[in-house]
């Protein structure tokens, strides 16, 4: 009796390409009389479609008898299915000449396994045997490589496909002009796009889009704006991303009164206003002072049924903090917890800067103490506040306890020590400045320069000019003096308080 397993023939045509035969835990498994042989192609074909079939149940001519797969097969006795990769290398190293479908099937396999470094080795070896990529080949790798962020890549497959005269389709266009525009290189991805119109293609929404934000970012507000009028002219109405990107630009350059028509224009033409739309106008309202502005159009989110989220909440908190009403910001910071709205490291920095300039010092402390309870992890830029409201206030010690309890949290700013000196110089605390440089010192390591022009500064306004000479004429870095050829420590605080 002869026993029978459903699955694809190249599966079973492997093995008659392998010489001596492996030998197999199953027997009394013949193939059937009479089996016809498959030619190279119908192998690569049947490999394709035994990679990418959803299902494992083939149809009714492709039942074979069941013979020895165990070369290929996971070393699971419970999982018989064969690796592709390992069926692919039989068939390159046997006398099959795999073809480009073999190759395309492969390269998405890799892709789609996060292999993309495999792939486009597979993309080379196609080259040294003559075997020409066509543009699926391209377009797996560049949607691959889109996606690791690997832009460089992306680009470098997007000139190798034009000097083959390989076509470019549209969303090839769409990938490459995205990533360089990621990496704010927009007029090199305004070039590919242009190549994209005078190959006959038309642009959509979404990459118009693309290219007017990375103007915006890099500054060039009217190539943005100009690029938005030509969208229009192509028949092509802007979406409520493309007025929220337009909105964003002109916020950031400080052309409120702009922004805001094109706020009217949506709310008269209907266009859907979203988060990024509005939060754009709020951040930009609050940093140039028109606070009450900016809360009634956080306010109208509401009614508009447009969810807020963080960043809605802190535009408007910052905007707070910094114009003295701290009270109200934390009025909001509480609203934020109530609305189910996380309070991020950002929220905490932005009351904790403002609690110290208003000299709530217990307070700044208490919120610090909250954010570390709830497990939010300190960036530099909380300590900066942190340790700058502390040093102001004249607890320069308790700020470098707070600094050294941060190590074991794996939080270490590197330059928080320099930025504490640098703002004691400033608020005129010569000798507290001068005691933390000497701890720096006393941990091998030396004062930037930047901050060494700060301290001898300081030290000139102090009326200590000696020192502040020493300091000035120094070879070997400060916090050192040279004597003939010994190199001696010299304290800052001793020379400070002769």
């Amino acid at each position: 009796m002869r026993r029978t397993l459903v699955k694809s023939p190249i599966l079973f045509s492997i093995s008659r390409l392998q010489s001596p035969p492996l030998s197999s835990p199953y027997r009394n498994v013949d193939p059937l009389p009479n089996s016809p042989k498959l030619s190279s192609n119908s192998l690569s074909i049947s490999f394709s479609r035994f990679m990418f079939t959803p299902s494992y149940i083939p149809p009714p001519e492709w039942i074979e008898p069941f013979i020895n797969l165990s070369g290929l097969s996971s070393t699971n006795p419970q999982d018989l299915q064969p690796s592709p990769w390992r069926v692919f290398e039989v068939m390159e190293d046997g006398k099959i000449r795999l073809d480009l479908v073999s190759y395309n099937t492969m390269i998405k396999g890799y892709c789609k396994a996060g292999k993309t470094q495999k792939a486009m080795e597979l993309l080379r070896v196609m080259e040294s045997i003559n075997l020409e990529p066509d543009k699926i080949t391209y377009m797996t790798l560049i949607q691959a490589c889109y996606s690791e962020g690997n832009f460089d890549s992306c680009l470098a497959l997007y000139h190798e496909m034009g000097e083959k005269g390989c076509e470019v389709p549209p969303h090839a266009y769409s990938l490459v002009v995205g990533g360089l525009c990621k990496e704010g290189k927009c007029l090199e991805g305004y070039v590919v796009f242009e190549n994209m119109i005078r190959n006959g293609l038309k642009a959509n929404v979404a990459v118009y889009t693309t290219l007017i934000d990375a103007f915006a970012k890099c500054g060039k507000m009217e190539e943005a704006l100009e690029l938005f009028e030509r969208m229009k002219t192509d028949g092509l109405e802007p979406d409520e991303v493309s007025y929220g990107v337009i909105v964003n630009g002109l916020c950031k350059s400080g052309r409120l009164d702009e922004a805001m028509e094109y706020l009217r224009f949506c709310r008269a033409n209907e266009v859907a206003v979203n988060a990024m739309f509005y939060s754009s106008l709020i951040d930009g309202l609050g940093k140039a002072g028109r606070v009450d502005e900016a809360q009634k159009l956080f306010e109208e989110m509401v009614e508009k049924d447009c969810p807020r989220d963080s960043y809605c909440y802190n535009a408007l908190i910052d905007a707070l903090a910094k114009c003295g009403r701290v009270n109200e910001a934390l009025t909001l910071f509480n609203r934020m917890e109530d609305e189910g709205c996380d309070q991020t490291v950002y929220t905490y920095t932005i009351l904790i800067s403002g609690l110290f300039r208003e000299r709530k010092n217990e307070e700044a402390m208490k919120l610090w103490d909250m954010m570390i309870d709830k497990g939010i992890t300190p960036t530099a830029a909380s300590f900066r506040a942190l340790s700058i409201g502390l040093c102001l206030s004249g607890k320069v010690t308790r700020a470098c306890k707070i600094l050294d309890d941060l190590a074991p949290m794996g939080v270490i700013p590197e330059t928080a020590l320099e930025d504490m000196i640098y703002v004691l110089c400033k608020a005129g605390r010569v000798k507290e400045a001068c005691k933390l440089a000497d701890g720096i010192v006393d941990r091998g390591r030396e004062i930037p320069g930047r901050i060494r022009t700060v301290l001898i500064n300081a030290l000139r306004k102090a009326g200590n000019a000696n020192l502040a000479m020493k300091l000035m004429h120094s070879k070997i870095g400060i916090g050192y003096d040279r004597v003939g050829s010994i190199k001696r420590r010299v304290k800052f605080r001793i020379l400070l308080e002769s």
